[in-house]
């Protein structure tokens, strides 16, 4: 804990006197982050956002100022304004003038959880109707910086051993580059929902079943496909790619349920 009230929990690389086995078990999950090289904006701005998105720092919690993630991360502060404005962007946290940074990101957690009420084949549908949009957009609007996310992301997803457990995480972390490689924070905040219904136990208890190494082989050729066509600008061939992998993760969740 900082002397202001924040305390650097996952992002900390190295930290002297932990007060808590939280903080010593927050410090391990996050030692597996991007290494140094990647403490310019996109690599910073991964970390803290991976580090939202996994609940290491929760709803309302303030971060650690500029200054303090300018020093930590051994990078400027304007590097560091940056990447808080893409997380205010994507609607993870928001900037209160004089205060300092809080998390956004679990607002909804509060109201009547959809997850309950939603079936897994009802979130595929909605999938079809967001993500065909979402790679239409990326085609027209990713940037080279944008790409490289896209692709350091689906080499993590296909690195995952034909673990269900892995393979869930990365291929949410996967089509979440692609929602922000729309520059639409719209369309980012509604992925970011989605992945907090495929979260739910629904999900859960189903997926050990639906992921067996043969269909996480298939569906990360459509993956790689999918980017494919991203890269070569082709929207038609991209909205095609995503309908076939998204159909068929519907077969797929269709044959488990009987």
């Amino acid at each position: 804990m900082n002397s202001d009230g924040t305390k650097f929990g996952p992002i900390a690389l190295t930290m002297v006197n932990l007060h808590s086995v939280r903080e010593a078990k927050r410090l391990v999950s996050f030692s597996t982050a991007p290494p140094r090289q990647n403490n310019g904006a996109d690599g910073l701005t991964t970390r803290l956002r991976r580090a939202i998105l996994a609940g290491h720092y929760t709803f309302k919690e303030r971060l650690p100022s500029e200054r303090q993630l300018a020093e930590h991360f051994n990078t400027s502060r304007g590097t560091v304004r940056k990447v808080l404005q893409r997380l205010t962007t994507m609607n993870l946290v928001e900037q209160r003038a004089g205060s300092g940074t809080y998390v956004r990101y679990g607002e909804f957690a509060d109201r009547i959880d959809i997850a309950d009420v939603t079936s897994p084949l009802e979130l595929i549908d909605v999938r079809l109707g967001i993500e065909l949009q979402i790679v239409r957009l990326a085609v027209t609007n990713a940037t080279v910086v944008d790409i490289e996310h896209i692709t350091r992301a689906l080499d993590q997803l296909e690195q995952c051993d034909h673990d269900p457990e892995r393979f869930t995480q990365a291929d949410s972390e996967f089509h979440l580059a692609l929602a922000e490689s729309t520059h639409n924070p719209l369309l980012v905040w509604l992925y970011q929902l989605l992945n907090e219904v495929r979260s739910h136990a629904q999900w859960r208890a189903m997926k050990d079943q639906i992921l067996t190494p043969e269909r996480i082989n298939r569906y990360n050729r459509q993956h790689r496909r999918l980017l494919a066509v991203i890269i070569s600008r082709d929207a038609d061939g991209a909205a095609k790619t995503i309908q076939q992998h998204l159909e068929q993760a519907r077969r797929d969740l269709r044959g488990v349920i009987g």
